[in-house]
């Protein structure tokens, strides 16, 4: 009982750091959206006069990011439940777009999605944005697919088994006692693609999305110094992976029950 007594402080103060942690960066990411302009105007020409131009295309590259990976998440769920499928469709099905998606560029997708897609399907026919949205999202959901699958099969049988014998239904067996060891083993590379993916994003600049990297070329080409725009470019990219990271350490710290990353 004491012991028991002992433990539970200790758990209390991990969650509340890691919850601490994930509303302190989600301020920061909100104050770097929408007042980045702000100290950026305060800088010299020409990074001082576009401030406002460089906000909007951050805040466009974190829409991406955000949906696309809300997307890429679902779409990596099931490629890996049609992997570990006994139907041998479902299997092949997943397998050759995990296959496809890994063995092409990500610039070709996006390219691909944008001209060649609506040629095929008129009626597919997307904007820009929701153009890069899908060829981001199913190129994420690909990558997720595989450390999704990794959690799935590192799930102990004996406790799908246990679950069996306790009466439940295949559905609720996976619901209650697979998915969520299996997604609580999958979350640290989930959240590393996550991550990646921001950077990804800037790919969206060859269909024409106004995101940060695009603008940074535009502004480039109007004023020829190429060395503060770059160099600015980096910077918000640079802040807005680090409070992305701190996010993701904060929420692999939330589900870790038994403390190791204490």
């Amino acid at each position: 009982m004491t012991a028991a007594l002992q433990v539970w402080p200790a758990g209390w103060s991990r969650q509340l750091r890691s919850s601490a942690t994930m509303a302190v960066a989600g301020v920061v990411l909100v104050l770097l959206l929408w007042l980045m302009a702000l100290p950026l105007s305060l800088a010299p020409e020409p990074i001082g006069n576009n401030a406002q131009y460089f906000a909007e295309g951050t805040r466009v590259t974190v829409q991406l990011t955000l949906v696309a990976g809300v997307c890429g998440v679902l779409i990596g769920v099931l490629a890996a439940l049609g992997k570990t499928s006994k139907v041998a469709v479902f299997r092949w099905v997943a397998g050759t777009y995990i296959w496809v998606i890994r063995g092409t560029p990500l610039l070709v997708q996006v390219l691909f999605v944008y001209f060649a897609l609506p040629a095929l399907i008129p009626a597919l026919k997307l904007g820009d944005f929701a153009s890069a949205c899908l060829a981001l999202s199913f190129n994420a959901g690909a990558y997720n697919a595989e450390a999704i699958r990794a959690g799935l099969l590192a799930v102990p049988r004996g406790q799908i088994e246990a679950a069996r014998s306790l009466g439940l239904s295949p559905w609720f067996t996976f619901i209650d006692v697979t998915f969520p060891q299996a997604f609580k083993i999958s979350l640290p590379p989930l959240v590393n693609n996550i991550v990646a993916l921001l950077k990804d994003s800037s790919l969206a600049y060859a269909i024409g999305v106004v995101e940060l990297t695009n603008v940074g070329n535009r502004i480039q080409a109007a004023t020829f110094q190429p060395l503060p725009i770059l160099l600015t470019t980096a910077t918000i990219y640079l802040l807005l992976t680090t409070v992305m990271t701190q996010v993701s350490d904060a929420v692999e710290r939330r589900f870790d029950v038994e403390g190791k990353l204490a």
